[in-house]
């Protein structure tokens, strides 16, 4: 049953992160062929500022309501759970208003010390998201607490979809027009209206997390009237206990934001030291930041999805002192990370160029440009999804803070290896790329010893590496021979490109059943795998 509802929840938010990505390739490629790679480079750092102020509000919390939430209704504590809930929404509510403060204020100030005073206008147009997303993050916190997934799927996929509509209207509107009371540049004003978008998809957001909970709090009231446990703890002692999961993991989670805030600076201060003009390193930090980094976001998504799963699954389980459990839930959630995984950066490795020309046909140029780049990022996201998988797995656990520690180190080496490597004029912006895969490698290394430490799981390396690994192979080659077919028979990159992945989905879709790194059982988990079994059953597959 544990089992069943880990590959359903993944299944629903990944889902919802399919949807999600596809509409942001509306809002995000369409942006950046508007208003160019001058125009990302102003976007870029200030999404990046607002996602490390943020980080505070919607990462280490959210993480304790879902942990918590879990647990108390492990063992049947309803209105404690409850409480939980309330108690962190007021201090959401505080937090986004410290942070909207900073961010609109602060913004001039802020765009000077990462070098790129362009950025100003964006930061403030993107501000008030502080004041929603915190709030909203405490609701599908609480309901991912409740292994309730819908929620949360369905508002991701309205916030984006007020995000993309919103921030491109915008977009478009500021850069074609004139106005007295902005002074910035077409770009910058561009890319402000881009960051406006946000703020209208926070607001979607939120309105489908309140709609939810309405929803549900009958039964929720129910369940506090059945509560027989007599368990009722201060409210000082919940915000302690909030605190001390959430700030290890808030730390952790803003080292990131902090490296890409850092690497705006540093990566533009080696370029220019090496000897590029400002106009040629604005433009490779734009190709890195704004064309390549985006298409690695697209696969992170479904293993963001197992994650937020497998947080409050292991936290019930450990409460429980289910140690089967636990193992199983870890092994699983690991080796659904490694299936989807594989075949991702296989694939954006052997189609880096295609890939980019096809969602930035308009730039070709930049796009063949940050084809290395993707290349470098792809094969990183292998440790990426690693990384991330086992984090999550220490959060649930209760060991927090070791996450933290191990992505510390692992960016103490990338910061040396970019300040080096970017200077170098052959290798130039690649380097900030490089340096980010080894910080992947390191902190990932040490988060898996720590979690076999701690567990005692043991990952099948066959299971989990081997037959995915197999199967990824056997599909790229198949899709690389495919691409350079098509393109001659065809003559065009765009079609040439998709029919390569949609032939790549089939054959990768054969070897994981042919090499049983899927099996029967567990595609029953879900509805759609019901329906593709009965398909395999048909076909012989098995």
């Amino acid at each position: 049953m544990t089992k069943k509802s880990l590959v359903k929840g993944a299944a629903v938010l990944a889902a919802a992160g399919i949807i999600v990505k596809f509409i942001g390739a509306f809002f995000r490629i369409p942006l950046a062929n508007f208003i160019g790679d001058v125009g990302m480079a102003y976007y870029t750092p200030a999404y990046s500022i607002y996602g490390f102020l943020l980080v505070f509000a919607t990462t280490g919390i959210p993480v304790a309501i879902s942990k918590m939430v879990a647990e108390r209704y492990a063992v049947g504590q309803f209105s404690e759970a409850e409480r939980v809930f309330k108690l962190s929404r007021i201090l959401m509510f505080t937090i986004g208003v410290v942070g909207f403060f900073v961010l609109f204020f602060f913004s001039d100030t802020l765009a000077v010390l990462i070098n790129n005073p362009g950025s100003a206008l964006a930061m403030k147009f993107m501000a008030p998201a502080l004041l929603l997303v915190p709030i909203m993050s405490s609701y599908r916190g609480y309901f991912q607490g409740m292994q309730d997934m819908t929620s949360t799927a369905v508002s991701q996929v309205v916030e984006q979809v007020f995000r993309v509509v919103s921030g491109l209207a915008l977009a478009i509107i500021l850069m074609n027009g004139a106005y007295s009371f902005l002074e910035e540049s077409a770009q910058a004003r561009g890319a402000a209206g881009g960051c406006f978008g946000a703020t209208a998809g926070a607001f979607g957001g939120l309105l489908v997390m309140i709609i939810f909970y309405l929803t549900i709090r009958k039964s929720i009231k129910e369940k506090i009237r059945n509560d027989k446990t007599n368990v009722r703890e201060s409210s000082g002692t919940i915000l302690k206990k909030i605190a001390g999961i959430a700030i290890p993991i808030t730390i952790g989670a803003a080292i990131m934001p902090i490296v890409s805030v850092v690497d705006s600076s540093v990566v533009m201060t080696r370029l220019l030291d090496a000897g590029f003009d400002r106009a040629i390193a604005e433009s490779m930090f734009g190709q890195l930041t704004g064309f390549a980094t985006p298409v690695v976001q697209f696969p992170l998504v479904l293993i963001q999805a197992i994650v937020v799963s497998l947080v409050p699954m292991v936290s019930a389980s450990n409460r429980l002192g289910d140690r089967h459990e636990l193992h199983n839930n870890i092994s699983l959630g690991v080796r659904m990370a490694s299936v989807i995984t594989l075949p991702s950066a296989i694939g954006l490795i052997v189609l880096s160029e295609p890939v980019l020309l096809l969602l930035y046909s308009s730039q070709p140029a930049s796009a063949v440009s940050a084809a290395p780049c993707l290349m470098i990022l792809s094969f990183g996201f292998i440790f990426l999804a690693a990384l991330t998988t086992f984090t999550g797995a220490l959060q649930g656990i209760g060991k927090q803070g070791i996450p933290v520690r191990n992505l510390f180190i692992g960016i103490i080496v990338k910061l040396i290896l970019t300040w080096v490597l970017t200077a170098i004029p052959a290798i130039n912006v690649m380097g900030a790329a490089i340096g980010t895969i080894v910080a992947y490698v390191v902190a990932a290394t040490l988060d898996y010893m720590a979690l076999k430490k701690y567990t005692g799981v043991k990952l099948s390396v066959k299971l989990t590496v081997i037959k995915p690994l197999v199967s990824a192979v056997v599909m790229g080659v198949v899709v690389f021979a495919g691409y350079k077919v098509l393109f001659m028979v065809l003559g065009s990159n765009g079609t040439a490109t998709l029919l390569s992945v949609a032939i790549g989905v089939a054959v990768y879709g054969l070897m994981v059943l042919k090499t049983k790194t899927i099996v029967r059982d567990e595609l029953m988990g879900i509805s759609i795998g019901r329906k593709l079994a009965v398909i395999c059953d048909k076909l012989r597959l098995w």
